[in-house]
Order: C-alpha cells, then sequence, then structure tokens
C-alpha cells in the first residue's frame, strides 16, 4: 500500500527521524498560512501517488506566502501526469509546504527486502538526488548494500558502517548512525515493503535530514496495523484497482495492454502474463483471483476485465484446486451474460472439476475457445490475435 509523502514524514517524525518542517494543506489559504508560520521560503509539494512530480511542476519552490497560495491554487484540484502515471494522470487533493534548506549535500538511503536473501537490505549511495536505478545502471560499485538480520535487526556498527559510506562530515556520524538506525526500525516495526530517502541531505551547517521520504506498507500485515491501514487513499488508485481492492481481488491495470487475464495464484499469473507477451500481446493486467474465490468474486473479476476499454480479448487459466472449475465457469457465463460481453476468450482449465468447467463455458454460446494447457493457450492466442489484426 502506497502512502503519501506528508504521511511518511509523520511515521519518520514518530520515530525520531529528522525531517523539515512541514505541514500538509487541502487548500491554496491554508497553505498560505503554514508559509506564514514557517517562515515564508518555501517548498510546495503536490501529494500523488508518484515519482517524478518535479519534472512536471509539482514542485515548485517560492518565495512568499501569497507565492505559496498561488502555487497551491494551480495544483490542488488538478490532475498530475507523470513518467509514473498514466495518461489521465492522478489529482492532487492536498499539498505539502516545508521549509527550505540549505543544502551542501544529497545522499541516497533505502530499505527494501531482499527475496534472495529473506532479510530487509539497506541501501546507500553518496549519489543522491537522482533515480537509484540510474545509479545502479551507471555506476553500480557508488551503492553501498547492508542486510539487517530477521532477528538481531541491523547492529549499530552495520549503521556506522553505512553512514561511513555515505561519507558524511565527522562531527554528523553519530547522527547519521542513529538517523539508519531509527529508518530501519520505521521499516521494522511498520512491516514495511519500502523505505526510502531521496534525497538525504547533509545542510550547510552539518546536519542530516531525510527531505524527501517515500513510504510502501506490505498489504497482507495491514491487520496488525488498523491506524496505517487508515492512511490509505483510494482516489490515488485506478477505479478498477478500486473495485478489485473492494472484492479481495489481486488487481493491477498496465497500460497499453490488449489481452486481459484471469488466473489463479500469483506466480501462474505471472507465468501467464508472459506467455501473453510472447503470443505477441501485451497483458492489459495482473489479475489473481485468489485460492478460494467463490462465484459472485468470479463474476466481479470479469466485469472488471471487461470494463477496461483498453482490453481486446481475455485469457483465463485456471489450475483449480480449492478453487473450482465448474464455479470459475460459472462466474465467467453469468458476468458475461450480464455485460452482454463479446470479447472473444482463450480459456485453459485443469485440476478440480476441469472437465465440468470446460463443459459449462462449451454450452453457454460465448465467444470461448479451449485450450489444453498454457502452451496450448499461447497458440490459440496467437491465432486469435492474427484475426484481430496486427499484434502490438
Amino acid at each position: 500500500m502506497n502512502i503519501h509523502e506528508y504521511q511518511a514524514k509523520e511515521i519518520l517524525d514518530r520515530f525520531g527521524v529528522p525531517t523539515p518542517k512541514a505541514e500538509v494543506a487541502s487548500t491554496p489559504e491554508e497553505a498560505k498560512e503554514i508559509a506564514s508560520r514557517i517562515g515564508g521560503k518555501v517548498v510546495v509539494k503536490a501529494q500523488v501517488h508518484a515519482g517524478g512530480r518535479g519534472k512536471v511542476g509539482g514542485v515548485k519552490l517560492v518565495d512568499s506566502p501569497g507565492e505559496a497560495q498561488e502555487v497551491a491554487e494551480g495544483l490542488i484540484g488538478s490532475r498530475l501526469v507523470t513518467n509514473q502515471t498514466g495518461a489521465a494522470g492522478v489529482p492532487v487533493e492536498k499539498v505539502m509546504v516545508a521549509e527550505i534548506l540549505d543544502i551542501k549535500e544529497e545522499l541516497y538511503l533505502s530499505i527494501v527486502i531482499d527475496g534472495d536473501l529473506g532479510s530487509p537490505v539497506v541501501m546507500a549511495s553518496t549519489e543522491g538526488g537522482v533515480e537509484i536505478e540510474e545509479v545502479a545502471e551507471a555506476t553500480p560499485e557508488k551503492i553501498f548494500r547492508v542486510a539487517g538480520d530477521p532477528l538481531i535487526g541491523l547492529t549499530t556498527y552495520h549503521a556506522r558502517d553505512i553512514a561511513m559510506a555515505l561519507d558524511v562530515p565527522a562531527k554528523s556520524l553519530r547522527a547519521t548512525t542513529k538517523l539508519i538506525s531509527d529508518l530501519y526500525n520505521v521499516f521494522v516495526e511498520n512491516d514495511c515493503s519500502l523505505v526510502e530517502i531521496n534525497p538525504l541531505v547533509v545542510t550547510e551547517d552539518d546536519q542530516v535530514i531525510a527531505l524527501d521520504a517515500k513510504i510502501n506498507l506490505e498489504d497482507d500485515a495491514l491487520f496488525r496495523h488498523t491506524d496505517l491501514a487508515g492512511l490509505r487513499d483510494p482516489n490515488q488508485q485506478d477505479p478498477l484497482e478500486q473495485r478489485a481492492d473492494q472484492s479481495d481481488l489481486a488487481y493491477v491495470k498496465l497500460e497499453g495492454g490488449r489481452v486481459g487475464c484471469m488466473v489463479n495464484g500469483a506466480g501462474l499469473a505471472m507465468a501467464t502474463m508472459d506467455i501473453t507477451k510472447a503470443a505477441g500481446a501485451d497483458p492489459a493486467n495482473f489479475l489473481d483471483i485468489g485460492g478460494s474465490a467463490d462465484q459472485k468474486r468470479i463474476e466481479e473479476a470479469f466485469k472488471i476485465i471487461i470494463d477496461d476499454h483498453d482490453v481486446e480479448m481475455i485469457l483465463v487459466n485456471l489450475f483449480a484446486g480449492i478453487a473450482r472449475s465448474d464455479v470459475v465457469a460459472q462466474g465467467i457465463v453469468a458476468a458475461a451474460r450480464e455485460t452482454n460481453a463479446t470479447v472473444p476468450m482463450v480459456v485453459a482449465m485443469r485440476g478440480t472439476n476441469a472437465e465440468e468447467g470446460i463443459q459449462i463455458l462449451a454450452d453457454s454460446g460465448l465467444n470461448i475457445t479451449g485450450a489444453p494447457d498454457l502452451a496450448g493457450a499461447a497458440e490459440v492466442l496467437k491465432e486469435k490475435l492474427l484475426e484481430l489484426g496486427d499484434s502490438n
């Protein structure tokens, strides 16, 4: 689950991580008042779940409270389009007004889960203020990595090693070590999947401050953090993703895809997307219906795919276990009839009640072509794409 920068800042403040003075505003008038309290010269930052704000006017330095009001007036109520959003952009409902710091150096610091190691990994670099992916590609030797122990955590001497790798001033070494330890506590105690500070800045008076913060929370751990679950902003989500959340479906809209995918199991869903790409078309979505989906949930999953106007064909790949093939088939047929769907479908069903499910689909009269397995589905998909015209 993504949260806004101002929300991430509030979490960092609770854990003692130094951040700039800042407040959030929902109206231009509030932005002006906050700028006056902070001291006039401030930065106004659009609060959206997307990076690249600064490149498209979503982050602006201003010299007066009046100018802060003008900038906020232009941002609040608009839609911000960045390289991380779709063409429609995302709505700006709030701005964060923060003090401007005298910056001497920009650094990078983040914590993520390393799947191979099975533990959190702290990544640090002296190349702050730019995308870490660019640093990893151009100068990977400038990224310093330290794994935390799942039981012990991040030891103080490891935090000190990271601070030294960042080459902070000697007088700031102790404060930076504490900041890194506190940030690690933020990650672990809130069940985060990402904590990123970019940039972590050293000011002219050698203070080390988390200037910009990004925190992603692990959805599957939110039951342990009811307070954090309330930070979700559904307005930042794609409308189809909102509907999927309400039905407990794992769904991600993918821009520009033509083939809607309905699968049970995340790993199988990823493989299905790969097969779709190999067949010559981009997948329109990731959709995992889960292992225990009932007919109602199947119907909603199908309707979500149909309501995506980019979808020209649907690929259903089911390896049935708890989620029975006949129940999935009944859900597909019911939803297709309710929505008057005419989109061609390619369906591969194996496992529990597969024969019954295939028969239900065959008797439905819908535009459905069966396939024995995923490889067979790929061949059928290629043929259907040729019938529709040139593939992506």
